[in-house]
């Protein structure tokens, strides 16, 4: 008898060890780690990167075989989408709100491209992000995380709009340049350094002295931005291999490798220091490509205004044949338009343990996600602003999840040019349900309607056969634009516009 009375307990021991083991080790593969540990979290972003400019998201030409494998082992999103240029996606990404919050539309002052000839007065762009918004690293920060941040900031170059003073422990802001760049604060490296091999080098020391703590790291490569400059070791790597659909130039391969490389550092000082199991590694792009110009629907042409843009003021990163350093297609357009090719991105995220190995959404997805998404990874306080987005964590877990929203949207109340008499982008707002978008133009009151599913190209305009979708879409954007109060472009008189404008 004494012997069954022992057994009885020591069975019931063995069986709540058993199951309390069990939910341990459940618990453990749903987040990626040992729970009791905060995930590291390391956002990678390259600037005008285009969305077929990364081997495992089209490219034939370009050779990517470190996003690829981050690829490999986690999930991409096909359908992610970021503003049509750099500092509007830097500002939506880091306050988790649209630009119709901000103020924040794209680069510099409404005079970088002349609209004295357009319609309409554009409204005033805010160069500094607003200080009265809590940013990620701040909320990272308190929660526990240590921050930091090396390469391109472009969301405000003194005092207090600076990134130390935005929450980030440690930086390095650098950008303009690949060779003989500057840095603030002032930093020695050797001559001949190339940029995006300085700042990897920034990101690993910064792994390696924090790898005992969670860490942000956020890595916003100035590659592959203008100028067009690269390693002529890797330049020579790519000359005499054969263009692929509008891939052709070495020396920008050069720098996509550069970044790849990059990326292939960072993945191995993570497995070196056995982090990599407990690390959230993000790779995306800040806007679309520079390309996809020279075709018939590549820009907007005013009247008169024939052939090739190569008069006038031309935007960073034209080529002398005026086609851009790259192609989208088969994204419609480039960087600075909100047709696809200016605004979709590639995105591949790595989570052990969470993220499917080789998985991908379709989903559509958007720059102000990332805000609540890092937030609910980090168990992090929520900021004091509106967050526009929704948490990406469900989606990470599984590829196939819907998010509660069924929407993005986008505005844009301003001109991008391309040289003389042609447009990258006229004001416009835009929204995207499931396979559906609709733009509105704001000059004529145009409406383009395209279901992305049949015509990713974005070549045939459905508005007039299907009038009841166009309704529904821009009833929608209307509400949208009134929720989050977006200021739209004024009728364009001349001379009292421009005296008004200060």
């Amino acid at each position: 008898m004494m012997t069954s009375n022992l057994q009885i307990p020591l069975t019931r021991v063995a069986l709540l060890t058993f199951l309390q083991l069990l939910a341990s080790t459940y618990v453990r593969d749903a987040v990626g780690a040992d729970p009791s540990a905060k995930p590291n979290i390391i956002f990678i972003m390259a600037d005008d990167l285009g969305y077929t400019d990364v081997a495992c998201f089209g490219s034939q030409y370009y050779e990517t075989p470190n996003i690829d494998r981050l690829a490999t082992q986690g999930t991409k999103l096909l359908n992610h989408h970021h503003c049509q240029n750099c500092a509007p996606s830097r500002a939506a990404i880091l306050s988790g709100q649209y630009g119709a919050r901000t103020g924040v539309y794209t680069v510099g002052g409404i005079d970088r491209f002349d609209w004295s000839k357009r319609p309409l007065r554009p409204v005033d762009n805010v160069t500094n992000l607003p200080l009265d918004r809590d940013i990620i690293p701040n909320q990272l920060k308190a929660a526990g995380y240590v921050t930091g941040m090396f390469g391109k900031w472009h969301l405000g170059q003194k005092g207090e709009y600076l990134p130390q003073n935005r929450g980030f422990d440690e930086d390095i802001v650098s950008a303009g340049k690949h060779f003989d760049f500057n840095t603030e604060p002032k930093t020695e490296y050797p001559q001949g350094e190339y940029l995006a091999d300085f700042l990897t080098d920034q990101a690993v020391d910064f792994i390696q002295r924090h790898k005992d703590e969670p860490f942000f790291l956020y890595l916003p490569h100035f590659g592959v931005h203008s100028p067009h400059q690269a390693k002529a070791e890797l330049v020579d790597r790519f000359k005499g291999k054969a263009p692929v659909n509008g891939h052709n130039s070495s020396t920008y391969a050069a720098m996509i490798a550069s970044v790849d490389e990059s990326v292939g550092r960072v993945m191995q000082t993570l497995d070196e220091l056995n982090l990599a199991e407990n690390t959230i590694l993000i790779f995306t792009s800040d806007n679309g490509g520079v390309g996809g110009y020279d075709r018939p629907d590549g820009l907007e042409r005013e009247p008169g205004a024939k052939g090739k843009a190569n008069k006038g003021k031309k935007a960073k990163g034209a080529a002398d044949d005026d086609a851009g350093i790259t192609d989208n297609a088969p994204l419609r357009s480039g960087k600075g338009s909100l047709y696809e090719g200016g605004t979709r991105v590639p995105f591949v995220v790595r989570w052990p343990g969470v993220t499917k190995p080789g998985s991908s959404s379709n989903v559509p997805t958007i720059h102000v996600d990332l805000f609540p998404t890092l937030l609910e990874i980090a168990s992090a306080p929520q900021p004091r602003q509106t967050l526009d987005g929704e948490s990406l964590v469900k989606l990470f877990r599984d590829s196939a999840a819907k998010p509660q929203r069924d929407a993005i949207f986008a505005h844009f109340p301003g001109y991008l040019g391309w040289g003389d008499g042609h447009w990258r982008t006229t004001p416009v707002s835009l929204i995207h349900a499931g396979d559906w978008k609709l733009m509105e133009f704001f000059e004529d009151g145009r409406l383009e309607l395209y279901n992305l599913a049949d015509d990713i190209s974005e070549s045939k305009n459905l508005a007039k056969s299907e009038p009841a979708k166009v309704k529904e879409l821009h009833d929608r954007l209307i509400a949208w634009r009134a929720e989050v109060k977006a200021p739209m472009p004024t009728k364009n008189e001349g001379k009292t516009a421009k005296a008004t404008r200060k």
